[in-house]
């Protein structure tokens, strides 16, 4: 185990050189594909998924807003493979980087903003004062309304960052006391050893649902402006 409890979020090296970027072009690798007319289980498995998941998010949207959906659909099973990546031992994951994720969510968001700007300004510019609110509050909640439009970028990559940052930690700790406890106690290993196991599971699902929770905000974003 590592010392440093947070060495594993510590951007990787290669001869003194920065390797993140090495690693955050693997995870597509890891993406099957397929030449062939009729594809296996594993392609159909991916490609039905994949379709689910596109339906699900883009039905609200109209025929300018689908026009995002390859961009989503890319976005979702990157941030998710990269996720999982990170689960494996002496690995990196580049998702528990806040830089990482303010680069991915700062340009999805200005231009779902450009758009509401440039289709519909009036819907856009509507937004910052609601109706019927009473003239001596009408400077205060301007600035409320851009304060919360600006920050929207920064909760999308804090909350990702946080999610997945906390269950590595909480891993980590539970994986060392599992280690100081197997030559002391065997019966009080194997019950903090199943509840890794069971952590472990629980952030499987977690990676995948942080990515579809960053996607779907992404969406409606672009719903809002659309």
């Amino acid at each position: 185990m590592n010392e440093n409890l947070f060495a594993s979020f510590i951007a990787p090296t290669i001869l003194g050189l920065p390797a993140a970027v090495l690693t955050i072009l693997f995870p597509p690798l890891l993406i099957p594909t397929s030449k062939y007319l009729i594809n296996n289980r594993l392609i159909t498995t991916q490609q039905w998924l994949i379709k689910l998941t596109s339906k699900q998010m883009m039905t609200m949207h109209n025929t300018k807003g689908r026009t995002w959906s390859l961009m989503l659909v890319s976005l979702i099973i990157f941030i998710a493979t990269t996720n999982l990546l990170g689960l494996l031992p002496h690995s990196f994951t580049p998702t528990t980087q806040l830089s990482m994720n303010l680069a991915m969510a700062i340009p999805l968001w200005a231009g779902t903003v450009i758009m509401g700007f440039r289709s519909k300004i009036k819907n856009a510019l509507a937004h910052f004062l609601p109706q019927g609110t009473p003239t001596p509050l009408i400077p205060m909640l301007v600035i409320i309304e851009t304060i919360s439009l600006l920050i929207q970028p920064m909760a999308l990559a804090v909350r990702l960052t946080a999610n997945i940052t906390a269950g590595h930690l909480l891993m980590h700790l539970i994986g060392s006391a599992t280690l100081a406890m197997s030559t002391i106690n065997l019966p009080s290993t194997l019950i903090i050893f199943t509840i890794l196991i069971l952590l472990t599971i629980l952030e499987i699902a977690v990676a995948l649902i942080q990515a579809y929770v960053f996607t779907l905000l992404v969406s409606l974003y672009l719903h809002d402006n659309t």
